[in-house]
């Protein structure tokens, strides 16, 4: 069995006349952390909306091209974008929990739209939030709502909310950008462990970071695919120049 998770083939997208992405082709394999970085406008918060089509939401948006997850193209007709998002779950650079909404709520409303039985409810929810590293702190507060918690608790409940509906990909849009470090190094370890489930997907402009948790990086330049190879390879033998300029810091 291949262990290629996701298979993206010939992939554009443009706002209106704009072209975001240019002709991306990439395989990113099953239970690794795939880290994509690039100066801002570069077009990797588009690619991971492509992903889970988001992209196609926006008015005048376009996509090109095919993506493969788990062997099936997630832009055939027949297939329902709400389907995608279930196996592809999203967490964005700001916490977003639902307001009004309690801890509890924020991760069961996933599944109570699935139809989950109320017996296997509390089960469910208290799965994610230990894969989510957050159980141990709120499993007394449960009734209270998502938004009392910190930044760095609100983003993991977050993530416990993604993951609370069984995806096969974890996608998440620089995820400690507002985070202070002990929250982003809490994250960064929940990450790492997070790959032993699923595969995770990740933006960010902290080049440490990506060096940290990824298994791969991919380089992402004015939309076009730069380069893609192991993370160590990466940081440390680049193949090419602009890679190595970049994550040098001499641009971007």
């Amino acid at each position: 069995m291949s262990d290629v998770l996701v298979k993206i083939r010939n992939l554009s997208a443009s706002f209106s006349s704009v072209t975001v992405l240019k002709n991306i082709n990439l395989e990113i394999p099953s239970r690794k952390v795939v880290a994509f970085i690039g100066p801002s406008g570069c077009g990797k918060s588009t690619f991971l909306r492509c992903l889970n089509r988001m992209h196609e939401e926006v008015p005048g948006a376009d996509i090109q091209g095919q993506i493969f997850l788990e062997g099936q193209n997630i832009y055939e007709k027949h297939i329902d974008p709400v389907l995608v998002r279930r196996k592809v779950g999203m967490v964005f650079q700001k916490p977003n929990p639902f307001p009004g909404l309690s801890i509890f709520d924020n991760v069961a409303v996933g599944l109570k739209l699935m139809g989950v039985k109320k017996r296997v409810l509390y089960e469910r929810v208290e799965d994610s939030l230990k894969q989510a590293a957050l159980w141990g702190e709120v499993k007394n507060i449960l009734k209270r709502q998502g938004t009392s918690l910190s930044g760095g608790q609100q983003q993991r409940l977050c993530i416990a909310r993604a993951l609370a509906i069984n995806p096969s990909v974890v996608l998440m849009d620089e995820p400690t950008s507002a985070l202070d470090p002990i929250s982003t190094a809490r994250i960064e370890n929940l990450i790492r462990r997070l790959k032993e489930k699923v595969t995770v997907i990740i933006v960010t402009h902290n080049m440490q970071q990506a060096s940290r948790i990824s298994d791969k990086t991919a380089f992402l330049l004015s939309g076009e695919l730069v380069e893609y190879e192991k993370t160590s390879k990466i940081f440390t033998n680049p193949s090419e120049v602009r890679t190595e300029s970049y994550i040098t810091g001499r641009f971007g």
